[in-house]
């Protein structure tokens, strides 16, 4: 990112000079005054006041005085950061105390950080004060919120330069600034190389390995952590977070215990935590838990409330979070945001409430002001075409203020797979998505074979297939994972690496014969290649990931616990089924969270209502 690090704020108009020559020795007997008065300063107009009185009473050079203007602009930096700069640049020679102070004011300042970078380029360029040990982190944050990754290296060469390397402040601040410029190998490289670590340096880099979605080192590292420190607030949010990432229930509930048990009132109310919380709890599938902490909040933010319809959103309990939406705007008076609004569509998208759906879409923009934005087009034009209102969809999408992403275009053809709707269509839509995104997405093979096995056109399945191997396309395995007893096991369709794999196949063989014996057929028509359709290959419809992490849970764990299976597709026709009749033939509870939303199979039953 090219910044323009030579722009500096302007300069302040003459009336501020510290030059009076009215003054004589007798003032420095005020100095003590002065700084008692700094020392009780609560406003900025006090403040000004006491400014007004050292310019008349005080000597301008004396080292004193330039103490009393390091507090002056201590105070203004927090207070009036406009006043700090006027005040900052008629001192002849600021002292390194007051460049921080100034660049620490700009980097926490949303509307300055630009300034911040300006300022330490400026301090180097003068030349009277080296930077030093306070001075880098506070251009580090700044560059690393402006994604100012050339001037953050050249920070960092000029930290080597001064010897200042081995600080451990300095080394966090580093490692923050590269995990936020994206460079997670040299963060990573960074706290690897650290001679000295403070828990600090830990939660920089959990939190940076939870930004990237790596929630499996961020927990292999906290384990780490905790043989040298307990945990604090922040390394306990970002494993929740890596928690709700993994879907790892047992140790998110951990860390939740830990929080009740050890921690002091304020981290158990904090805001932060429970909003984390919630989430986690959302995500890993259990309401119940989530409304609880939700409930018990001593307070809330707009944040708290979106975590809470979101998840029930995801459940396809649309009712519930329309409730908790109506008590958000009528009861607790909160103003919803965009992403609220994503929430509530969501809800209606997986219950097809499209009447209701349409009625909060035309609400947000004019009784909200809010601009919808590709997420809520993608919900409404989603909410139709799962209904069955295709053409309706395609208007929509016609008629968008900006142009329609794969996304979008992906929802329809996934429709038209499911609808059958025209092979035309169908084409024409996959055209449009292979234009997007340059013709290499596998996603769209993947739904465009399905469009041809639903119409029995197992030709042009085949031709799909050749044409992906011919260009180098690549279909996105499925994969799926269950924990137990803490521990996440993996499982691609058709895996034979696990351990336990003699024994989970033997439960396969189980729930094979008794789905014959209650006169199961298999439903190939969301078959993705032509192979599927037949049980002697090692990828057929029995052998999906779903299933292997199912037999898995069946055969672990203890009748009456929820089997939770977490996959990165959403699941096909015949797992669902299959997943219904398995709930029913073995008594149990099993809740899949796919790529969409989450299914609760109980009883034969799933808590979509077939509609997903």
């Amino acid at each position: 990112m090219a910044l323009a690090l030579s722009a500096t704020p302007p300069s302040p108009p003459q009336s501020l000079s510290i030059t009076n020559n009215s003054k004589n020795d007798n003032s420095i007997n005020n100095y003590s005054l002065l700084l008692s008065s700094l020392s009780e300063c609560k406003h900025m107009s006090q403040l000004k006041q006491i400014h007004a009185q050292i310019l008349r009473t005080t000597l301008p050079h004396h080292h004193d005085t330039l103490f009393l203007y390091s507090r002056i602009l201590n105070f203004a930096s927090f207070a009036d950061l406009d006043y700090a700069y006027r005040v900052f640049y008629q001192i002849d020679t600021p002292n390194s105390f007051m460049w921080n102070t100034l660049i620490r004011a700009c980097a926490q300042n949303v509307g300055s950080k630009v300034h911040a970078i300006s300022l330490y380029k400026e301090m180097l360029e003068e030349g009277n004060v080296m930077p030093d040990k306070h001075t880098f982190p506070f251009a580090l944050k700044a560059c690393a919120y402006l994604f100012a990754l050339s001037e953050g290296k050249q920070a960092h060469a000029q930290i080597l330069k001064y010897g200042c390397g081995s600080d451990v402040y300095i080394n966090n601040s580093l490692i923050h600034f590269y995990a936020s410029c994206g460079c997670l190998d040299l963060a990573e490289k960074l706290f690897e190389n650290m001679v000295d670590r403070s828990i600090v340096s830990w939660n920089v880099m959990i939190d940076a390995f939870v930004q990237f979605g790596e929630f499996d080192s961020a927990l292999k590292l906290f384990v780490q952590m905790q043989k040298l420190f307990e945990p604090d607030g922040f390394t306990l949010q970002s494993i929740i977070s890596a928690c709700a990432g993994l879907g790892a229930l047992s140790i998110g509930m951990w860390a939740h215990a830990y929080i009740l048990n050890k921690c002091e009132y304020g981290l158990v109310s904090d805001i932060l935590i429970n909003n984390s919380l919630v989430e986690l709890y959302c995500k890993c599938g259990s309401l119940e838990l989530a409304q609880q902490v939700f409930e018990r909040m001593p307070k809330r933010d707009i944040t708290s409330w979106n975590s809470i319809i979101l998840g029930f959103a995801m459940y396809g309990q649309a009712d519930v979070a329309l409730e908790y939406f109506a008590r958000l705007v009528k009861v607790e008076s909160f103003w919803p945001n965009s992403i609220t609004f994503v929430g509530v569509l969501s809800a209606c998208n997986h219950r097809g409430m499209v009447n209701k759906g349409q009625e909060l879409f035309d609400m947000m923009i004019t009784g909200y002001n809010i601009t919808p934005v590709l997420e809520h087009y993608g919900c409404l034009v989603d909410l139709l075409a799962r209904a069955g209102h295709i053409d309706e969809a395609l208007d929509i999408v016609s008629n968008m203020p900006m142009k329609p992403d794969a996304v979008i275009w992906r929802s329809l053809l996934d429709a038209c797979s499911k609808k059958n709707a025209s092979v035309e269509l169908s084409e024409e839509v996959a055209k449009r998505i292979l234009e997007s995104e340059g013709g290499i997405c596998s996603g769209v093979y993947v739904l465009l074979s399905r469009v041809y096995a639903s119409a029995s056109r197992w030709n042009d399945v085949g031709l799909v297939r050749k044409l992906m191997s011919d260009i180098g396309v690549t279909k996105e395995p499925g994969c799926s994972s269950i924990e137990i007893n803490g521990v996440a096991h993996e499982f691609f369709a058709g895996d034979t690496s696990h351990p336990q794999t003699k024994q989970i196949y033997g439960v396969l063989d189980v729930i094979d014969e008794r789905l014959k014996g209650i006169g199961y057929s298999p439903d190939y028509s969301q078959a993705l290649m032509v192979d599927e359709r037949s049980d002697g290959k090692q990828h057929s419809l029995r052998l999906h990931s779903e299933r292997l992490a199912i037999a898995l849970g069946l055969l672990s764990l203890k009748p009456g616990v929820p089997i939770r299976v977490f996959k990165n597709l959403r699941a096909c026709n015949d797992c669902h089924q299959v997943t219904k009749l398995i709930s029913k033939i073995f008594y149990a509870e099993i809740i899949v969270r796919d790529r969409a939303r989450f299914h609760r199979f109980k009883d034969g039953s799933c808590s979509c209502m077939d509609y997903w």
